[in-house]
């Protein structure tokens, strides 16, 4: 018998635990079996809600933070990005970027059912690729390979109705209780915060399809 799986992503571009906590549930679902129909909704998070358009350089901003050279952080990053098959290099993308533009781009991508591809090439772009993912114009470039035109896509990170709807869904999941991304919510009732190894994904999966499937 068919199942069908929803899985709520909340996630931010910035985020390095978020493309590898990404990256890990895709792995999971594919090996679920093929009577399993996944429907992933992403959802915006803001990391910092006042990053300058220009960015921040995420060393400095590390530093003053947390008063620890960033490298030794990195590190650990780095190494589960490695073992879950992704060649991270953080030193390679020095600033972080506002990320409205990304997100309201991401929601409207739902409506045509690419938005899961599209956050990863997003996020992918960012880390891997080392691209300023806050310039509306490499954003509609991504997106032309997500069922947008250009033109389309420019229009949606312009527009400040949509970018402000984007903003008060960021700022309503941090009042919900999200305080930290990667956060999934599987079936509506299961969450699970952080970049978990991969077996973790997978018992997450397999108890949300169990909890799925009606009582005999």
């Amino acid at each position: 018998m068919a199942t069908s799986l929803k899985i709520d992503v909340f996630t931010d571009i910035v985020c390095p635990w978020c493309l590898v906590g990404s990256a890990r549930l895709d792995q999971a679902i594919a090996r679920l079996g093929p009577d399993v129909t996944v429907d992933i909704e992403n959802h915006p998070f803001y990391l910092d809600p006042n990053a300058p358009a220009e960015g921040v350089v995420v060393a400095d901003m590390l530093r003053q933070k947390y008063g620890r050279e960033p490298k030794e952080m990195w590190e650990r990053v780095e190494g589960e990005a490695r073992a879950t098959g992704i060649a991270l290099d953080l030193s390679k993308q020095p600033r972080a970027y506002p990320t409205a533009r990304a997100h309201t781009l991401i929601r409207a991508a739902r409506a045509k059912g690419t938005q899961h591809g599209l956050a990863t090439a997003i996020t992918e772009a960012y880390f891997l690729e080392h691209r300023q993912i806050n310039d509306p114009d490499i954003l509609a470039e991504i997106a032309i390979r997500f069922g947008f035109d250009r033109q389309e896509a420019l229009q949606v990170v312009g527009d400040a109705d949509a970018l402000g709807e984007t903003e008060d869904l960021a700022l309503d999941a941090a009042r919900q209780g999200i305080n930290g991304v990667p956060f999934f919510i599987f079936q509506r009732r299961l969450a699970m915060s952080g970049c978990q190894p991969a077996d973790v994904f997978d018992q997450a999966l397999a108890r949300a399809l169990q909890e799925s499937v009606p009582a005999a």
